[in-house]
């Protein structure tokens, strides 16, 4: 895979490729629907295009409540209605460590059947622009690092999320499809682990940071001890919301190629997992005993993101530190307590 500014205009086999499509193509308005809309990341969206859409621009966030997505009718219901433009397709099963390993064919078939019904919606209403989200964590268990968007099919997932990860990477064997053989302008982004306001703050079912900062909120209010499973060694990258959402943008107007792009912090920003936890403490203002659970998994060890394609475009962009994201999350967390999901 080769870093390119614009899509090939034909396929090896003379088929015609993901054209370079501009948000306005026409000069007439852009309608953007974005599926997932109240979760983590389509709030922040929601939050950055508040303040930065550009004129031309419509935005439509939809919620579980606008349909069922792994049922094609109603999808197909919901783009009638809505009549967009392009799309950012965020709506999928998701769930933690635990949750993945216990529901793998539900991970698997729930996502799939949502990708498809998206992606084959687009197509057949001519959606000029269609951005999925994938994961680091669907990427080969067994692989040298940095891992980057070439090695996405290079082997086999960690066995602990097999059944989501599977359904993910077909997102991206499907974008390539649909660019060879309808000239579709389909591409994902493959964020690393994000977090901030509006996330599953679930201590079961979320995802790392969230689940510390619930953890840690309720140590401190029942004076307890501020339990983390796993030995805190494992190293991660993470990515503030509101950064993965202006980046989103960015992709759906300006990056045009089947061809997923990293959304990460830079590699010198990698930290491991009792890092992130003493940082949650602090924001917490949590001054108990911090301990760690090593009876539990700790999952993958590693999974370094490199980001050299997207510094390729955005060189000088900067990113929300780690403790400065840490504390705007838990500040809004505090605010938010009693509406949160959890």
């Amino acid at each position: 895979m080769t870093d390119k500014h614009d899509a090939p205009t034909s396929s090896p086999e003379g088929k015609p490729a993901a054209k370079k499509a501009e948000v306005d193509d026409n000069g007439g308005p852009s309608v953007v629907m974005v599926t997932g809309g109240s979760g983590l990341v389509g709030q922040a969206i929601k939050a950055y295009t508040d303040e930065k859409a550009a004129e031309n621009e419509t935005w439509i966030f939809l919620s579980s409540k606008d349909g069922d997505l792994r049922d094609r009718k109603e999808t197909e219901a919901i783009f009638e209605k809505n009549k967009p433009t392009h799309v950012i397709h965020l709506a999928a099963k998701v769930g933690g460590l635990f949750a993945n390993m216990a529901q793998k064919v539900e991970f698997y078939r729930e996502n799939t059947l949502i990708n498809d019904n998206i992606m084959e919606c687009c197509r057949i209403h001519k959606v000029k622009k269609l951005v999925s989200m994938l994961s680091t964590c669907i990427f080969p268990d067994k692989t040298k690092y940095p891992i980057d968007e070439t090695m996405l099919h290079d082997g086999p997932p960690h066995p602990s999320n097999e059944g989501y990860a599977y359904a993910k990477r077909l997102i991206d064997t499907m974008n390539r499809a649909y660019a060879e053989e309808y000239g579709c302008n389909f591409t994902a982004i493959i964020p690393t682990n994000i977090y901030g306001p509006h996330d599953n703050f679930s201590i079961q079912n979320g995802h790392v940071i969230p689940g510390l900062i619930h953890k840690c909120y309720l140590a401190k209010k029942n004076n307890t001890d501020f339990t983390i499973w796993g030995s805190g060694s494992p190293l991660r990258q993470f990515i503030y919301s509101l950064d993965l959402a202006e980046l989103s943008v960015w992709v759906m107007r300006e990056y045009h190629s089947p061809d997923p792009i990293t959304l990460s912090v830079d590699e010198s920003a990698e930290v491991p997992i009792k890092d992130v936890a003493l940082a949650v403490a602090k924001a917490m203002k949590f001054e108990g005993k911090v301990v760690f659970d090593t009876e539990k998994a700790d999952g993958q060890f590693k999974k370094t993101a490199c980001n050299k394609k997207l510094r390729g475009f955005r060189p000088d962009y900067k990113f929300v530190s780690m403790e400065d994201g840490i504390q705007k999350s838990v500040d809004w967390f505090l605010e938010n307590y009693e509406t949160a999901r959890k």
